[in-house]
């Protein structure tokens, strides 16, 4: 019978999808090994000559420290302690890390029990067969152990281990992809509150200006040396110009309600931990890296990586179907009719039963679910490239806002520089009685709106560094001083050369989503009690 099954699997195995050579060097596994796909990248950054960006050198992690705003360097930590979306990330790591324990766990004998009974039979005396019978009730005491263990011969369970540590890995990777945008969204807020405040603050001022300027135009007026005109345009400009603060005031309330959610914390009034502080400031240029370093750096692209060598693994395990399971079966325990003699050598029982499964009659759906796994994989591979190229994507637009809205703000300080010099000339003519108040009225106009297109300006600068950063995945690395702080070692980083899987080098899972002693709170309190 094992000489036929053998003879049988030899055949199979020679006519299947993975040659014996192959089997032997995958370390008796079937299916490919995972090679990591090629994905297009460009050399360098589309204006890679810009001084602005500097290439040659990796970015700054911890990148919104440029900024030397410590409100900001603040409300970042406090964000990544307590960010409620961040925690959920992280103990769906914790999750996928179980999930790979259990299936470690299922290359061991995966049916495994220790059982103890104890049955009285009391045989019917209506039963003519049992007549004969020298006793009509007996007890039987039993305990002992059983397994099953389906043996891996061609790798099914080995590339499921594969699969979910792959798993795990994208899990890693879906967490640091939370702390990046976290961070960056804490920076977007964060510079939305301060763009605002400093409208009001400079529309403030303005309307300070303007309201002289309308006191001027009212002394003038009863003086009679102009008409109401004068006065009623000072009353327009002063108007619109207040008009306005109520706006940028309730954009600075969204934005410090959204740093609230962002931090984990109930809508709260932050001015008073904000303070009045400038917009933050880039620096003159941004480490940038190159472009191949988005591979190795953006937690999205390594997630869809890692996802890819997950579904490669579940090729094999399709495969693995195509050939016999083998499964060992057994038992070994006592049986008695008295307790005292349960453990007496007579009283041991035990058998082995050898078990082969192969679905000969299932090969159609079999190879169809080899074909589905293996198409899976090649979608994958798709949306894989497809991120990479939108990584590529995304980190060129932020480049470009920000060097453009950096030249822009540069005119624009210009222009309003021009604007308020000029309505500070007017208004000494005025005053002087040698122009009309409506080149004040327009001058002044125009002053304002200069102010709020620079202040906007600086603040699109400010975003596009942000984009830029979120862009090249800078951000997640504010972990590892926690691990490091911890005194554990990690490597962060995969290499980029080369296709084989080996060169990818698992990253240390977020600090306090690796162990099993995770508790909330409350439930640490209780147990404490």
């Amino acid at each position: 019978m094992f000489h036929l099954l053998a003879v049988a699997a030899c055949s199979l195995a020679v006519s299947g999808c993975t040659p014996w050579g192959q089997y032997w060097r995958n370390s008796m596994k079937v299916g490919p090994n995972y090679l990591r796909p090629p994905a297009a990248v460009e050399g360098e950054w589309i204006d890679a000559e810009s001084e602005q960006i500097r290439s040659l050198s990796d970015i700054d992690s911890l990148w919104w420290e440029q900024f030397n705003d410590p409100v900001l360097n603040g409300l970042v930590i406090q964000a990544y302690n307590q960010n409620l979306p961040l925690r959920e990330a992280g103990f769906r790591v914790l999750a996928a890390r179980a999930s790979y324990n259990i299936k470690v766990g299922g290359f061991f004998p995966q049916g495994q029990g220790a059982l103890a009974t104890y049955n009285r039979y009391q045989f019917s005396k209506n039963v003519t067969a049992l007549n004969n019978l020298s006793t009509t009730a007996f007890s039987i005491f039993s305990t002992g152990f059983n397994l099953s263990w389906e043996l891996d011969l061609w790798g099914k369970i080995r590339r499921g281990i594969e699969s979910a540590e792959a798993q795990y890995q994208a899990s890693i990777e879906e967490y640091d992809g939370v702390l990046v945008t976290l961070v960056a969204d804490v920076a977007d807020r964060y510079t939305d509150y301060r763009v605002a405040e400093k409208q009001v603050h400079d529309l403030k001022l303005l309307a300070e200006i303007q309201a002289k300027s309308l006191q001027v135009a009212t002394d003038r007026f009863e003086g009679g040396a102009t008409t109401e005109l004068d006065v009623q345009q000072g009353k327009l400009n002063l108007a619109e110009t207040e008009a306005a603060i109520p706006a940028y005031e309730q954009q600075s309330r969204l934005a410090s309600n959204a740093l609230c959610l962002l931090l984990g914390i109930p809508p709260a009034e932050l001015s008073g931990r904000l303070g009045e502080q400038e917009i933050p400031q880039p620096p003159a240029s941004i480490e940038a890296g190159i472009p191949a370093d988005l591979l190795r750096r953006r937690p999205d692209v390594r997630q869809a990586e890692r996802i890819l060598a997950a579904q490669s693994a579940q090729i094999g395990v399709a495969e693995s179907e195509l050939y016999p399971a083998l499964s060992i079966n057994g038992y070994l325990g006592v049986y008695a009719n008295e307790l005292g003699q349960l453990f007496e050598s007579d009283s041991f029982f035990g058998f082995i039963a050898p078990v082969v499964d192969w679905k000969l009659l299932n090969y159609g759906r079999l190879l169809n679910n080899i074909r589905k796994q293996d198409a899976l994989f090649q979608s994958l591979v798709a949306r894989y490239q497809d991120t990479v190229l939108r990584a590529g994507k995304e980190a060129e637009d932020g480049i470009v806002i920000f060097i453009k809205a950096r030249q822009t703000a540069a005119k624009q300080e210009e222009a309003l520089a021009a604007a308020a010099r000029s309505t500070e000339l007017v208004q000494i003519q005025y005053t002087e009685g040698t122009v009309d108040f409506n080149r004040v009225f327009v001058l002044q106009k125009n002053q304002v709106e200069e102010q709020l297109k620079l202040n906007d300006d600086v603040g699109i600068v400010t975003h596009g560094m942000i984009k830029l950063y979120r862009a090249l995945g800078g951000g997640w690395q504010l972990r590892l001083d926690e691990l490091a702080a911890a005194g554990q070692c990690c490597k962060p980083l995969p290499a980029v050369e080369g296709g084989d899987c080996d060169d990818y080098i698992g990253k240390q899972p977020p600090a306090g989503f690796d162990a099993w002693c995770i508790w909330p709170e409350w439930l640490r309190g209780h147990k404490a009690r």
